[in-house]
């Protein structure tokens, strides 16, 4: 437990992280990334180059040196943290890699007036609080995937099976497990982490789950992404018969057990863990709006099998908003944005329901605020958002 001189040392640094956060963490990333070169396959470089990950860093430092005495304030942030972790295999050994480098950027980036050993000796023993119960719990969490029925501790071998265009960008990929034994059920919503090697660098991804694990087998859903090494590579290079390694199913942005009417609603390729959460639904009798946008009607991936899921069950409703009409795909049932007013036909009349949605920034930014507009209580309106929160406001 950290004294209270160290709780009030960090919590006077947060004005700084306030207006400095986003810089003080693109340096650490900086110092890590070229120093410790084993750490890279964990971070994707994509996120870097966009500034994602910096700022997604900023928000968590901010947020953790704010509620310093007051750790339950964090609320869902450390168990979206503790899910990545897991799903990335991030290990005892790359904690104090993290630390040396946080404390390092601290230093450089405030400068040793402000950055006085009183304050690094307060925010490495602030890390060092934060790195125990982070792998506390990751260690728990890795313990009972493993011990789990179908379940597996670190990597395990998979081979595509079975490989299937569903759109002009987004093809799903089916894996099954080389040792041929059970698979560890995924709840809806989840992702499973991949390590693959392209040209002998590793790298390591999150993909959502796009179908239930059923029948020994996972399914992603991938967009090919322009510049994406390894979308791209997936998309080129992966054949049927080819071998790479999982991680077991996380994440905790997942289908809660309710009653009320159910809204998913997904932009592009984020119709992926929508489409789990669609069939758990399905399966227990909810009523289900079901709401997608994507750019055109060649982009949409799984409308066909959308439309066979409502022809037989009559509590679903699914409508599609296109951003334009290519001319060729079957119609949407909107051209443009989706907007408030489209947004309120499509909802159940009754708003105390359970709003998913993800997407774009832009598109998640939006529909956030719709959806508090239109009266869908905000504690019912749940989303999955690399980044901070804020970026949605």
């Amino acid at each position: 437990m950290l004294n209270a001189q160290d709780r009030a040392i960090v919590k006077a640094t947060v004005p700084l992280l306030e207006s400095g956060g986003e810089a003080l963490t693109t340096h650490f990333y900086q110092l890590m990334l070229s120093e410790y070169p084993e750490v890279r396959p964990l971070f994707n470089q994509a996120h870097q180059a966009s500034g994602d990950q910096p700022r997604a860093l900023a928000n968590g430092v901010l947020m953790y040196a704010r509620h310093i005495d007051q750790l339950e304030q964090l609320g869902g942030l450390v168990s979206t943290i503790i899910n990545k972790h897991v799903a990335l295999q991030i290990l005892p050994e790359h904690y104090p890699i993290v630390g040396s480098c946080l404390l390092r950027a601290i230093e450089e980036v405030l400068g040793k007036d402000i950055a006085t050993p009183e304050v690094i000796a307060a925010w490495g023993a602030a890390y060092q609080q934060l790195a125990d119960i982070l792998i506390g719990a990751e260690e728990g969490m890795y313990q009972q995937k493993a011990e789990a029925l179908g379940g597996w501790r670190g990597a395990r071998a998979f081979k595509l099976a079975k490989r299937v265009q569903e759109s002009s960008e987004i093809d799903s990929f089916y894996f099954a497990p080389v040792d041929g034994a059970a698979i560890l059920k995924a709840e809806p919503g989840q992702y499973i982490g991949v390590q693959l090697f392209i040209d002998g660098e590793e790298h390591r991804r999150n993909y959502s789950l796009s179908a239930l694990a059923e029948g020994g087998q996972y399914r992603i859903s991938v967009k090919r992404e322009q510049g994406g090494k390894v979308s791209n590579y997936l998309h080129a290079q992966l054949q049927v018969g080819d071998t790479l390694q999982l991680f077991p199913p996380s994440g905790e942005f997942t289908l809660a057990a309710s009653d009320k009417p159910l809204v998913l609603i997904s932009g592009g390729v984020g119709i992926t863990p929508t489409l789990t959460m669609l069939e758990a639904a399905l399966e227990s009798g909810r009523v289900v709006h079901f709401i997608h946008s994507a750019r055109n009607g060649s982009v949409h991936a799984f409308r066909g099998w959308v439309d066979g899921l409502a022809a037989r069950h009559p509590q679903l409703k699914r409508f599609y908003c296109y951003a334009e009409d290519d001319g060729v795909s079957e119609p949407a049932d909107a051209l443009g944005m989706l907007s408030r007013d489209q947004l309120d036909q499509w909802l159940p009349q009754e708003r105390d329901l359970d709003a998913y949605f993800l997407g774009p920034k832009g598109f998640m930014a939006a529909i956030k605020q719709h959806l508090k507009g239109l009266g869908v209580p905000e504690k019912q309106s749940r989303y999955e958002f690399f980044g901070p929160a804020s970026a949605l406001e």
